[in-house]
């Protein structure tokens, strides 16, 4: 089951937030759906969507809601934005707080992950737990964005059908060091059917003004000031390497780290078996029955 909650984002952006649970059992009640709360952020790209089956794990014992956020996914896409880190912080906090979520569980993927600690070190008194998905805390730099612009470029858009979609992202883009055929069905979830083809749902333009908001400047600071016990996860062959993740762990007043193996940056989307195993044992010690 699927549903949409409309969510007031700051300056009033209309954002689209999504439960996805399994049918009901005979018999069983609503007391899973008013559990403790979760809010899932996707990473840049991304939507809701790539977040349900975890929620749908989730919504056994938790009330899980997955958030599109600015620029993505069934939200507002702002022509002008603002698309600054501010911005998407204060979104999240008004979905945790229109949907009645706090204290709420963060779990965040890439720049979902930056946006889940910024929120936690700003509002310590929303947040319970955080779990943070190969995101690094390091500056990027001018090069990596420079990168993602030629990246944007290179590819063959419109796509004919969505089986190309899949063939390119999973197989012939030149930045893959071997096929990833999760990678392929990922990025066919986040394009639209155009008169011309299949083109992406989100702007590039829009996407590369995000990133530009956050790959110059490091985030160590605002990671220190989270109060909550947190979980670093990491794909063995994702874009956080094991020394970095270990040292956020460091920093981290109540950090704890974990790894799944054959990952690569898409985590969940990989292995989502591993990614369970990983977030699982670390929920249940921290969130209530």
């Amino acid at each position: 089951m699927v549903r949409r909650i409309e969510v007031s984002g700051a300056g009033g952006v209309r954002l689209a937030a999504w439960e996805f649970t399994d049918p009901p059992k005979a018999g069983a009640g609503r007391e899973a759906a008013r559990g403790p709360g979760v809010l899932l952020l996707h990473g840049l790209l991304g939507r809701a969507a790539h977040w349900a089956e975890t929620a749908r794990w989730l919504s056994t014992r938790h009330r899980a809601v997955a958030l599109d956020q600015r620029g993505h996914g069934r939200s507002e896409k702002p022509a002008e934005g603002p698309f600054d880190r501010s911005t998407y912080v204060d979104d999240a906090e008004a979905a945790v707080e229109q949907l009645g979520l706090a204290p709420v569980t963060l779990i965040g993927h890439a720049m979902g992950a930056l946006t889940a600690w910024q929120l936690a070190a700003r509002r310590p008194d929303l947040v319970r737990a955080l779990v943070i998905c190969d995101m690094r805390a390091s500056a990027l730099g001018a090069a990596s964005q420079r990168e993602w612009a030629a990246w944007f470029r290179s590819w063959p858009v419109p796509f004919a059908t969505l089986a190309d979609v899949r063939k390119w992202f999973g197989e012939d883009d030149p930045t893959l060091e071997r096929p990833n055929p999760p990678r392929g069905d990922f990025f066919a979830e986040v394009m639209a059917e155009r008169s011309d083809g299949w083109r992406p749902a989100f702007s590039c333009r829009q996407m590369l003004k995000v990133r530009e908001t956050w790959v110059h400047d490091a985030h160590w600071e605002e990671l220190a000031l989270v109060e909550c016990p947190t979980l670093v996860v990491r794909g063995l062959d994702g874009e956080l390497g094991r020394a970095e993740a270990q040292e956020m762990v460091r920093v981290l007043p109540r950090g704890q780290y974990a790894e799944v193996v054959d990952a690569g940056h898409l985590v969940h989307y990989d292995q989502p078996d591993g990614w369970r195993r990983a977030v699982e044992p670390f929920l249940a010690s921290v969130l209530p029955v």
